[in-house]
C-alpha cells in the first residue's frame, strides 16, 4: 500500500501518512495545497444531507499549514538503512549481494576506537570483512570504492518507503545533496 507524503509549508517532508492520517489533515483544514500526480479515495459514513456515501480525494503528496521543525536533521544509522544507502554493494569488490551475504563494515575498527556513525561505516559482503579483519583499508590493502556519508532527513524518507510512488521520489530526489547514491545525475 502507498503512503502519502505530507510536507511543510516550505516543502520539507514532515511524515508518510496513511489514508486516515491523511483524512485527519483535511478535516482540520491543515492541507494548503495537493503537489502529487497519484490521488487516493477513501470512503467514509453515510452523508443524509447528499443522501451517499461520503468520500474523500486526496493526493500522494500533501502539504499542511505550518513549518514543522524536526529535532533531528539526521537518520538514525542501523543495518537495513546502511545497506539501502549503499545500494548493497560491497565497498571493497564492487559486487551486490543480497542482505544475507552483507555486513557493517566498520572502516576504523571499533576496537581500535572507530565509531558506529555512518561517516565510520560501509557495506562489505561477508568475504571482504574478514580479509580486511582488525586493520584499516590501508593496512589491508583494500583501498574503498566509495566514500561513506551520512544519510540526510530527505534520503532517510526515501528509504524509509519500500512503495514510494514516482512522484514522491521526484519531490524528494529533487532536494538531496549531489553526494547522495539516490540523487538524480545532473
Amino acid at each position: 500500500m502507498s503512503h502519502i507524503l505530507i510536507v511543510d509549508s516550505i516543502g520539507q517532508p514532515v511524515r508518510w501518512a496513511g489514508t486516515h492520517r491523511a483524512a485527519h489533515y483535511y478535516a482540520l483544514d491543515k492541507v494548503i495545497a495537493e503537489l502529487g500526480q497519484h490521488h487516493f479515495s477513501l470512503a467514509g459514513g453515510f452523508n443524509r444531507i447528499l443522501a451517499r456515501p461520503s468520500e474523500i480525494t486526496f493526493s500522494s503528496i500533501v502539504m499542511v499549514r505550518g513549518r514543522h521543525r524536526s529535532q533531528r536533521n539526521s537518520v538514525g544509522l542501523s543495518r537495513e538503512r546502511l545497506f539501502l544507502r549503499d545500494r548493497s554493494v560491497c565497498a571493497y569488490c564492487g559486487q551486490t549481494f543480497d542482505e544475507f551475504h552483507l555486513t557493517i563494515e566498520h572502516i576504523i575498527p571499533v576496537s581500535r576506537g572507530g565509531k558506529h556513525a555512518w561517516m565510520n561505516v560501509v557495506t562489505a559482503c561477508r568475504g571482504c570483512n574478514h580479509r580486511k579483519g582488525n586493520r584499516t583499508p590501508e593496512e589491508a590493502r583494500m583501498p574503498l570504492l566509495y566514500v561513506p556519508y551520512a544519510v540526510c532527513r530527505n534520503e532517510g524518507f526515501i528509504i524509509s518507503n519500500r512503495n514510494i510512488l514516482a512522484d514522491q521520489m521526484e519531490f524528494l530526489a529533487s532536494t538531496l545533496p549531489r553526494y547522495s547514491r539516490w540523487a538524480k545525475s545532473k
